[in-house]
């Protein structure tokens, strides 16, 4: 069994003060990939025994950032989707294993008034067909991370007063809607069709965590091929620290 854990920790140092390195132990995943890590190199010196590490850093300060630690020796990994427009950003890191592609990723966020909205569904498109041409090699694909939309209704508290905010417009809502076409299974969907209010990210405003009022935008994807080896998915509510949560996949 592998046990894979995907939390956008909205500041790795920040976290660290929140007892990161407690949850890390006690979560004892084979691989344990983060989002918005918001780092530079050298800024912090994480490791912890059994795990190895790989970083992809944004050149903008404080910003974005993904890692990936594992219990396991990667056949390689690679960094972006090899488009220059869209790796600067560090949102990327894909790891070879031998039977399976884990892709961590930090989709962009359409941000206020949608003034990334165009940006991002040239992102998504790009992102899609990059997914597709590792599923071309024979191995089964992998997708974690903060994927920045509530796919349908029931992921997120107030789908009506939503409806054209970044994260639920229906430009993102589709591409996801296409990602699963391209032959993808969101996980925790595929385990748990229809359970409500059970979100990974709340705004720290208004109190909303505490009247869970909130999104599920972190996810584990998987390719179509990869259906038979799926055990579980859940996503760890009770795990503060961040405005997002940790979600799990388990697999054979």
């Amino acid at each position: 069994m592998y046990k894979f854990i995907s939390w956008n920790v909205n500041g790795l140092r920040a976290v660290c003060g929140k007892g990161f390195a407690d949850i890390f132990v006690e979560l004892d995943a084979d691989f344990f990939c983060l989002q918005e890590t918001k780092l530079q190199a050298g800024q912090l010196d994480l490791e912890f025994p059994g795990y190895k590490s790989y970083w992809n850093y944004a050149e903008k300060k404080g910003y974005s950032g993904t890692a990936i630690y594992t219990k396991h020796e990667p056949v390689s990994v690679s960094y972006g989707i090899g488009i220059e427009e869209h790796d600067k950003e560090g949102r990327v890191i894909t790891m070879e294993m031998e039977d399976f592609y884990l892709v961590c990723v930090y989709t962009p966020n359409s941000q206020d008034e949608l003034q990334r909205l165009d940006y991002r569904m040239t992102w998504e498109d790009a992102f899609r067909g990059y997914l597709c041409k590792l599923e071309q090699t024979g191995k089964g694909v992998i997708i974690c991370g903060d994927l920045n939309v509530a796919h349908k209704e029931i992921d997120l508290k107030n789908p009506k007063s939503n409806k054209r905010n970044a994260g639920f417009t229906d430009e993102e809502r589709g591409k996801f809607t296409e990602l699963l076409e391209a032959g993808f299974i969101d996980t925790f969907r595929h385990f748990y069709p229809d359970q409500k209010d059970i979100y990974s990210w709340w705004s720290y405003r208004f109190q909303a965590r505490k009247r869970n009022s909130g999104w599920r935008i972190d996810y584990f994807v998987a390719s179509e091929s990869m259906r038979d080896r799926l055990v579980d998915a859940k996503i760890h509510t009770e795990i503060m620290g961040s405005d997002h949560c940790p979600v799990e996949l388990t697999i054979k």
